[in-house]
């Protein structure tokens, strides 16, 4: 289905909920930026011409699953979608992620460890995110690396080592145990 506008866009999704979004931010009518916090529940792949790691960081943390810039090529907006609807079959529609005794409400980026607030830098809740969305899998650092790049450009590995710590500590003081298992050499998992 197709909206050619935001006010267009909220009429369609009263009457049935696709899988995924491709939002362009210059909608006429309600914007794109303004129609984002209304399409929860969906994943939204804004796709836009702005190309500024601030516009790309505000979007993503304002609910935004993915960030595409233009001009792009076809098959990476394919894959992306195809990412998108594999993560939101194993994850659900639903906006909180739960793993053990940590919740994670990813519409309003709150984090709780038996029900007790845990508060997070926007990048490990970036890496939280991830490993949640996939419990039983290693992601590696490359992986880790480039997903939170799109949160803190300048992160490298050295400082991921960091940024795992604090969050494992934050989570073990919350909790009373260790919730994020590294695997020598590839990577990290959730434990």
């Amino acid at each position: 289905m197709r909206a050619y506008s935001g006010t267009e866009t909220l009429l369609v999704l009263s009457a049935q909920k696709p899988d995924l979004v491709l939002l362009d931010l210059m909608l006429p009518g309600l914007d794109g930026r303004a129609l984002l916090p209304k399409l929860s529940g969906i994943p939204v792949i804004v796709v836009s011409a702005k190309a500024g790691v601030e516009d790309k960081v505000d979007l993503l943390l304002g609910g935004a699953a993915d960030y595409v810039t233009k001009p792009f090529e076809s098959k990476e907006l394919l894959a992306r979608i195809a990412v998108q609807i594999r993560n939101g079959t194993a994850v659900g529609r639903n906006a909180v992620l739960e793993y053990q005794d940590i919740c994670m409400d990813t519409s309003t980026h709150n984090v709780c460890v038996q029900n007790q607030p845990v508060r997070l830098t926007k990048t490990e809740y970036a890496i939280l995110k991830l490993l949640m969305q996939n419990p039983s899998q290693v992601i590696t650092k490359t992986l880790l690396l480039d997903k939170i790049s799109e949160d803190t450009p300048d992160c490298m590995e050295s400082s991921l080592r960091v940024h795992i710590s604090n969050l494992r500590k934050k989570l073990r003081e919350a909790g009373g145990r260790d919730y994020i298992e590294a695997v020598w050499g590839i990577g990290f998992k959730m434990s």
